[in-house]
């Protein structure tokens, strides 16, 4: 019924940036936070970012400084632009949302994840 769709990895130099996006389509009725997480193999999925329906954000420390998480309501939309990218940042990251559909509940929804390589 709904799905989120991220977009926009690759691989990038260090210093490097990257624009990553995250489509959430279907009967939805309601979106709430939108959040960006990364994960590495063989390590806990980790939040990244944080967006609310009403647009406040939170970052995790690690990225204060490089990364801006941005929505598009109209769009069913959120953005995370990244830059002054390190090889530490290298994960897939994900989108995830909850979101109200049509002729259901609150759900929390997570999205297949985009790669992002860091390296030189």
């Amino acid at each position: 019924q709904v799905q989120l769709v991220e977009s926009g990895g690759g691989l990038v130099q260090p210093g490097g940036s990257l624009r990553l996006s995250c489509a959430a389509s279907g009967r939805i009725f309601s979106i709430n936070d939108m959040s960006w997480y990364r994960q590495v193999p063989g390590k806990e999925r980790e939040l990244v970012a944080t967006i609310s329906s009403g647009s406040s954000t939170n970052y995790a420390d690690s990225v204060k400084g490089r990364f801006t998480i941005s929505r598009d309501n109209a769009k069913n939309r959120a953005y995370q632009q990244m830059n002054s990218l390190k090889p530490e940042d290298t994960a897939v990251y994900y989108c995830n949302a909850k979101v109200r559909p049509y002729s259901s509940i609150w759900t929390n929804y997570w999205g297949r994840g985009t790669q992002v390589t860091v390296s030189s």
